[in-house]
């Protein structure tokens, strides 16, 4: 099997632009939550979230330019920057997660159907819908023309596509191939998180005794993965290692985690096996850590169980969770740890829950030698899944 090597990579988040400015972000700890300005929060209980400033994304030029949705503008944002540190080459397929695509287009569109107003560009606003979409601009934005792979599979989605790119990779399916994910905030997706009353009206506080909830967010970012027989003939510099990938699932509740942990406690077994790892050989995790009450504490008992000691902090806590975006968000951000040997801290944090035997890093990022991540996605439907990046 292939060794599957990291030869470029791009994100927009909250914390910034690009990879530059989220490594200074989650250096500084910087709070990215702010009040919520693309539509109507003043009958939510949570009001804030994560966001991607318009002015970070390409001006549009082109008539064409100008009908893509912003999920399309924040996936051709961190492409591009993949471009730029990954010597220019086409990847043979691409893998891409979300969770709700370009949902405020649907939204757009339906309101026009049941108020019987505003039907021009009702085409456009269908077309930007799909799933798919985003995927497609990039193609056209930088003349590809190669299969696509689209993994919706709830909050695990991310990790889904960089885990299933890796698999790809190492069983020499393929040399190249880009993935990662995207999600842009959605008002049906917010409100239906506000009526779960599982997103707060307070500060985001993961792993926190007195947690309250998520708050969500946005953004994308991706990977080019390729094997190693590919990267030295191209002479490429390499960024980091995928060595494991592990998934479960618990089946307990539509939206709630098995309460003993066995969901996350699997995938976290499964990639240290896939990987041929001892939990002991992991520096840090990045948790999946949402903050809502049970999410936290089913990853608490799973992680104090299989690796009693461990840094643990979630990133979340500094730009909200982007859905089926998060995993490769944090991917992403697992990368840039290894490569800067930081942990990013956990901010909000106060105090920890009773019984965890782990470490929060909480509030300040920590200087640290930084070998092995582990980084956790879990989702609706019990779907957990576990990634594990490596210096090359």
């Amino acid at each position: 099997m292939q060794r599957v090597l990291i030869t470029g990579f791009g994100i927009v988040s909250p914390l910034g632009r690009d990879g530059a400015e989220n490594l200074k972000s989650l250096w500084n700890g910087s709070d990215c939550i702010s009040p919520v300005n693309v539509f109507d929060v003043s009958k939510s209980r949570c009001r804030t979230a994560g966001q991607v400033q318009n002015t970070w994304l390409a001006k549009p030029k082109t008539r064409r330019q100008r009908r893509l949705d912003r999920s399309s503008l924040m996936m051709i944002q961190a492409v591009r920057e993949m471009m730029r540190t990954s010597s220019q080459i086409k990847p043979e397929t691409l893998v891409v997660a979300t969770s709700s695509g370009a949902m405020s287009k649907g939204e757009q569109f339906y309101r026009s159907l049941v108020t019987g107003k505003n039907r021009a560009g009702a085409a456009r606003q269908v077309a930007n819908y799909l799933p798919q979409k985003p995927v497609l601009d990039v193609q056209e934005e930088f003349n590809w023309r190669v299969p696509a792979h689209i993994i919706s599979n709830a909050c695990a989605s991310g990790t889904n596509a960089v885990g299933h790119a890796f698999h790809l990779v190492r069983a020499e399916c393929h040399d190249v191939v880009l993935c990662g994910g995207y999600d842009p905030l959605s008002e049906m997706v917010f409100t239906g998180f506000d009526s779960l009353q599982a997103a707060t009206s307070e500060k985001i506080r993961p792993f926190d005794r007195d947690r309250s909830g998520l708050v969500l967010g946005e953004g994308a970012a991706v990977l080019l993965l390729e094997s190693e027989r590919s990267a030295v003939a191209r002479h490429v510099t390499v960024f980091g290692e995928i060595v494991g990938y592990g998934v479960s699932t618990d089946n307990y509740h539509p939206t709630q985690p098995h309460p003993s942990g066995i969901g996350p406690r699997l995938a976290m077994q499964r990639a240290l096996a896939d990987a041929g790892l001892d939990a002991g050989q992991i520096d840090y995790v990045n948790a999946h850590g949402t903050a809502t009450i049970f999410n936290d504490a089913t990853e608490g008992i799973a992680i104090s169980e299989l690796m009693p000691g461990a840094a643990v902090s979630s990133t979340k806590s500094m730009m909200g969770h982007a859905l089926g975006g998060a995993g490769a968000i944090e991917a992403v951000f697992s990368l840039l740890a290894i490569m800067h040997q930081l942990i990013p801290p956990n901010i909000n944090f106060r105090q920890p829950e009773p019984g965890w035997k782990f470490r929060v890093v909480g509030n300040k990022a920590e200087p640290a030698k930084i070998r092995r991540v582990i980084s956790n996605s879990f989702g609706f439907g019990g779907l957990n899944a576990s990634l594990i990046l490596q210096a090359a």
